[in-house]
């Protein structure tokens, strides 16, 4: 039975046209996946049909034999809440922050129009995707769980009505190798157990030749290919199919010639960091237990572990962007005093760039603003000349055109949004970057844009970084030290070539095992 048939469709945003006659069908208990880069109009191909894109739809687009395009809101709200689930890629940005877990899941059932659920109902819902103490989580806010458990309520919330059809626009791309297993298999077991087509979003095409039946790879809104996911996967027919898996990173690929390395930056030494349970629980969590980790002068360290292990935690509390309950951190050679105690001096030596590009920028600021922050706050005698002329300069070294500075973030793409947060991050002149999953939020073309240019920043400036991440091929890419980070201890480290190809630790290998 075919779920979806969609045929000659056609995506316009204010007259211009992004995607292009487009056509597929997808069968119960089918997944078809569209893969492309940023911009190649893969999710206003799965958006726009059901009213939840500014795009206007042409064309033929069918749900079960019935047409949406040209449909009104309230007949496609209908059809969302009934026979239509969505999972999308940020799941901290798709939940609502005050509402529990809970709450999230009770909405999702009132909205698909079914019974009101007991508090058993929706513990059952979150034990069917996978979350363990379902009772405890259904009293946790979004902040309190970790990135895969928030991916698995967020798919909770989508199925608890039995969809048709589910949408999953970027699913994984945010979460480790192991947890990307994990959360496709669990889709692909839904699809089976219930009947349900899924709509794929994904750049990875790995991981649809894994998981999917077909593929389509989508360029400049365009289909380029199409046809069964492993054919794409292991022949692409197609130049921009073989660029996409040129550039996904791999262990397997030669080891990069990085720059040398000169005396100790940063040293920490018994760092512990805990957080108090949450609801009515008593006690704390150890969320970092005893690590130790020193980064040198031009040297690229990554902290590198699964979804949940601690390694966002230990380098926030490092570099004083978190809290830390006890332990040493130096830098260079002198103790690096608590946040609200450190001078300027020490705020401009060590700057961050986050995992989302677009939600760590200011919506209503537009670009120059963005990037001249850190100069007007750590800065602030500066001349507005000298600081407009530090920024043209900076967002020319990071590849932008100075006529993006006007731009507001809305108006940049995730590539360009990236480089303007790297740009706000060196326009101080640090000494050292921390990178939280900077390059997860991208994909692999845009990624490998990304790393290419830290690489070229390390050499030019002799920075050091700090890169907090779950893709051991990534780190290969940029780094010369990895320290794995499992349960909040830091369970091996080393070379990077030592770390991939000798691992000790059980979690080493797996990490290795699962990025194959």
């Amino acid at each position: 039975m075919t779920i979806l048939s969609v045929a000659g469709l056609n995506v316009a945003i204010d007259g211009r046209t992004i995607v292009h006659d487009m056509g597929f069908d997808i069968g119960a208990g089918q997944c078809l996946a569209l893969i492309g880069a940023s911009g190649s109009g893969k999710s206003q191909t799965c958006l726009a049909p059901f009213g939840l894109s500014p795009g206007i739809a042409s064309g033929t687009v069918r749900l079960m034999g019935e047409e949406l395009v040209g449909a009104d809101q309230s007949y496609l709200r209908r059809r969302r809440g009934h026979d239509v689930g969505f999972v999308f890629q940020q799941p901290l940005t798709a939940l609502t922050p005050h509402l529990t877990i809970g709450e999230h899941l009770r909405e999702a059932w009132q909205q698909a129009g079914a019974a009101r659920p007991d508090r058993s109902d929706l513990a059952a819902a979150l034990e069917r995707v996978g979350l363990d103490r379902a009772g405890e989580r259904l009293r946790a806010y979004p902040h309190q769980l970790s990135g895969g458990q928030r991916q698995r309520a967020l798919i909770a919330m989508a199925i608890a009505h039995r969809p048709k059809l589910l949408i999953a626009d970027e699913p994984t791309t945010a979460l480790d190798a192991a947890l990307r297993g994990d959360i496709m298999r669990l889709l692909r077991r839904l699809c089976d157990e219930d009947g349900m087509a899924m709509l794929l979003v994904s750049h990875d095409l790995a991981m649809v030749a894994d998981h999917a039946e077909a593929a389509i790879v989508m360029h400049d809104g365009r289909i380029v290919e199409q046809g069964a996911a492993k054919d794409i996967f292991r022949k692409p027919a197609s130049a921009y199919a073989r660029a996409l898996i040129a550039a996904s990173p791999r262990l397997d690929e030669p080891p990069p010639i990085l720059g040398r390395t000169g005396a100790v930056l940063l040293e920490a030494r018994a760092v512990n960091v805990s957080f108090k349970r949450p609801g009515w629980q008593r006690g704390r969590l150890a969320a970092v237990i005893d690590a130790e980790i020193l980064v040198r002068e031009g040297e690229a360290v990554a902290l590198v572990g699964g979804s949940g292990s601690g390694k966002s935690t230990l380098g926030r509390a490092i570099v004083r962007l978190g809290p830390i309950d006890r332990g040493i951190v130096s830098w260079r050679g002198a103790a690096l005093p608590p946040r609200p105690a450190m001078r300027r001096e020490h705020r401009a030596r060590i700057q961050p760039v986050f995992q989302d590009p677009v939600a760590s920028l200011d919506p209503l600021w537009r670009v120059r603003d963005i990037v001249g922050e850190p100069l007007r706050r750590l800065f602030p005698h500066m001349p507005a000349t000298q600081l407009a002329e530090r920024v043209a300069a900076v967002l020319v070294e990071v590849g932008l055109d100075e006529n993006l500075a006007d731009r507001r973030p809305a108006g940049l793409s995730g590539g360009q949004a990236q480089r303007v947060a790297i740009a706000r991050a060196l326009a101080p002149d640090p000494d050292m970057l921390l990178l939280d999953e900077a390059t997860s939020a991208l994909d692999v073309l845009v990624a490998g844009s990304i790393v290419d240019l830290l690489r070229r920043l390390q050499h030019d400036r002799n920075l050091a970084i700090l890169m907090i991440t779950h893709d051991l091929a990534l780190a290969r890419r940029l780094c010369h030290r990895i320290a794995v980070v499992d349960r909040g201890r830091i369970v091996e480290e080393g070379p990077t070539g030592q770390v991939i190809g000798e691992p000790r630790h059980p979690i080493t290998r797996a990490l290795i095992a699962a990025s194959h």
